[in-house]
């Protein structure tokens, strides 16, 4: 066995001191044909190959010796296999045809491939180059972001792929009015609450497309929508309405007059749902009748609205009854101040 190994050993030797003979070649060095003519050389076309995929190498002519090279390592020699990438492969090796192919193409394959031939007459070599093209993919990419309405925005997105991609950015939501930008960087100065939403960073060059996605949150102080006055007949039921438009969602809290009331309170149910607080009265008396404030709240402010409730027989007498209330605010809170 252990001859069987030497004699292995000195027939590669043999087999690489006879091509680099046959082409005349000082051992490290690139390989280039020493024909007789310049028509003993030739550049076969650019081979361009996507990343993963598989790269047929082709010789066509009437050949005798032949190698393939990657330049100055010996893939295959006739049939033998000298490189021990596994992804390497003999295709054809007869007199017409000396092809092989390299499976799932990565960067590190980009290069010029050589083919060193001995034809019936004389060496002869052809050069091709792969080119190895990369999809895109986007390497950094903004967190989702919060901020307070009127603050300076930057969003960046950055993508690698051969060729080089291109980078675009696009505000998804339907309010975004063309708010694009074909850069890395998106710049959004004194942002409002109508350019918040998900931003869309896409990458593309020739080979495919990457998209990624960033959320936008804009924090805003509550506004109200103006309330309306209820009118409730005595022992029936009653409910006081108050939205607010709000980021971070607003808290509530109800006043009569200047006395905040509790869910519970006096037989009255409390209800918030979203953006929604109900103020209920489920036996309306002649106690009940008057003035109510809705104060909206949320860390960047307030706002209120006021709601009268009154008896259908005496709408006329409590239409003018409505108070003016005040959302006073102080260091440490607030309050509520009414007055006819």
């Amino acid at each position: 066995m252990r001859a069987f190994g030497h004699l292995g050993a000195w027939w590669r030797c043999a087999t690489l001191l006879s091509l680099r003979l046959m082409f005349f070649l000082p051992a490290g060095l690139p390989v280039r044909s020493q024909g007789d003519s310049q028509s003993d050389n030739k550049v076969m076309d650019n081979v361009t190959v996507r990343q993963g995929e598989t790269v047929f190498l082709r010789y066509g002519d009437f050949v005798t010796h032949t190698a393939w090279l990657n330049r100055s390592s010996i893939l295959y020699a006739g049939e033998d296999k000298w490189s021990v990438d596994p992804r390497v492969s003999l295709v054809t090796l007869n007199q017409e045809e000396f092809s092989i192919k390299i499976e799932n193409v990565d960067m590190t394959d980009e290069g010029q491939y050589i083919c060193a031939v001995q034809t019936s007459s004389k060496p002869r070599t052809t050069s091709v180059h792969i080119i190895v093209q990369v999809p895109p993919k986007i390497m950094s990419l903004s967190k989702d972001i919060v901020v307070n309405e009127g603050s300076n925005v930057t969003l960046m997105c950055s993508a690698s792929g051969k060729p080089e991609p291109s980078v675009t950015w696009k505000l998804l939501s339907p309010s975004g009015h063309g708010l694009s930008s074909d850069d890395e960087y998106l710049e959004i100065p004194a942002i409002t609450r109508q350019r918040a939403g998900m931003y869309e960073c896409t990458a593309v060059n020739e080979v495919s497309t990457d998209v990624q996605t960033v959320e936008l949150t804009v924090n805003y102080a509550p506004s109200v929508v103006e309330g309306k006055d209820v009118g409730v007949t005595l022992g029936q039921r009653g409910v006081l309405q108050c939205e607010a438009d709000a980021v971070p969602q607003a808290d509530f809290e109800w006043y009569r007059d200047d006395r905040r009331i509790f869910n519970g309170f006096d037989g009255i149910e409390i209800e918030d749902d979203g953006a929604l607080s109900k103020l209920t009265f489920f036996n309306v008396s002649e106690a009940d009748y008057g003035n109510y404030t809705c104060v909206a709240i949320n860390k960047l402010g307030a706002a209120n609205t006021s709601i009268v409730l009154y008896g259908d027989a005496v709408s006329d007498v409590l239409s003018g009854y409505r108070s003016h209330c005040f959302l006073l605010l102080f260091g440490v809170g607030w309050g509520v101040l009414c007055g006819k």
